[in-house]
């Protein structure tokens, strides 16, 4: 028998949805919809619940091929938690993102500093 996964945390407005699921030392959160001026304070407060509650030096993976809008806000957002993340030692990466939130980070050259996220479409 097999051990399951630690159980799942959902959160989110009709807008944004947030599931996590912890692996080993490390946690992916999945995002779904909009992270605007609206949401992103939801996700920034969720994503800061995971970060000061794991373990140290736990990764945080977000998968972000959900994302069907984000804003500046959420930008903001993403570059807090990731000096909140540098701050607790812990790697936060975004190994998956839509072609929205892949253009948007490569606009505005911080594609780097969450590890070259991926297109879902490609």
């Amino acid at each position: 028998m097999t051990p399951s996964p630690a159980p799942r945390r959902s959160s989110g407005s009709a807008r944004m949805r947030l599931r996590t699921e912890r692996f080993g030392a490390g946690t992916l959160a999945r995002v779904d919809g909009e992270i605007d001026m609206d949401t992103a304070g939801e996700l920034e407060a969720a994503l800061t619940r995971t970060l000061t509650e794991g373990p140290p030096g736990a990764s945080l993976a977000l998968d972000l091929s959900g994302v069907s809008f984000c804003d500046s806000s959420g930008l903001n957002t993403l570059l807090r938690l990731r000096l909140l993340a540098l701050s607790h030692r812990t790697p936060l990466t975004i190994p998956k993102a839509s072609p929205r939130v892949t253009h948007l980070l490569t606009l505005t050259g911080t594609a780097d500093l969450f590890g070259h996220p991926g297109s879902a479409t490609g």
